[in-house]
């Protein structure tokens, strides 16, 4: 189940029209976003990525570069997304054998009047879609599970962090 945190939705006027909002008088601050996304595939698939042996090449080294490249595109890919002036883009990868596959995370730092959540989410997104994209040929049947933010710090709302899974709060 998805909560609303708040019973106002700042991306419609009265009318309900979509609108970008002003963030003019908001005050340029330092704020990081942490997302994650998780890709499965066939074992086979995660022993060629781990041995070099995709004829396309670096598998990982193209998806980091692919979601860093991701986040500096996010304001023109999301509609009502301000663009953020980023500081710091880091794409990293962490083999997950029992899938068997990787958990994608990207950390995005920015110094502006919002947050990078949407340019974190966007990384992780388009690495873990680069992975697919250079492994197709030997594994259509590869899934991307799961992208979601782990974490942002920074602005009025301060620091928010996922709770664990089975924690009471749905977040």
């Amino acid at each position: 189940m998805i909560r609303r945190m708040s019973d106002s939705l700042t991306h419609f006027d009265d009318s309900g029209a979509a609108r970008m909002v002003s963030i003019a008088t908001k005050p340029e601050t330092p704020r990081t976003a942490v997302a994650q996304a998780t890709v499965r595939m066939h074992q086979a698939t995660f022993d060629r990525i781990h041995a070099g042996g995709i004829e396309k090449g670096d598998v990982l080294g193209v998806a980091r570069l692919a979601g860093i490249g991701a986040a500096k595109q996010t304001a023109s890919l999301v509609p009502l997304c301000h663009p953020v002036r980023l500081v710091a883009v880091d794409v990293s990868f962490e083999p997950q054998p029992d899938l068997p596959g990787f958990a994608v995370q990207a950390e995005v730092a920015a110094i502006d009047r919002t947050g990078p959540e949407m340019e974190a989410m966007t990384a992780a997104s388009v690495a873990a879609l680069t992975i697919y994209d250079m492994c197709k040929a030997v594994d259509r049947g590869m899934e991307i599970e799961r992208v979601w933010l782990v974490r942002k710090s920074g602005g009025k709302s301060g620091t928010w962090v996922r709770p664990a899974p089975n924690s009471a709060d749905p977040a």
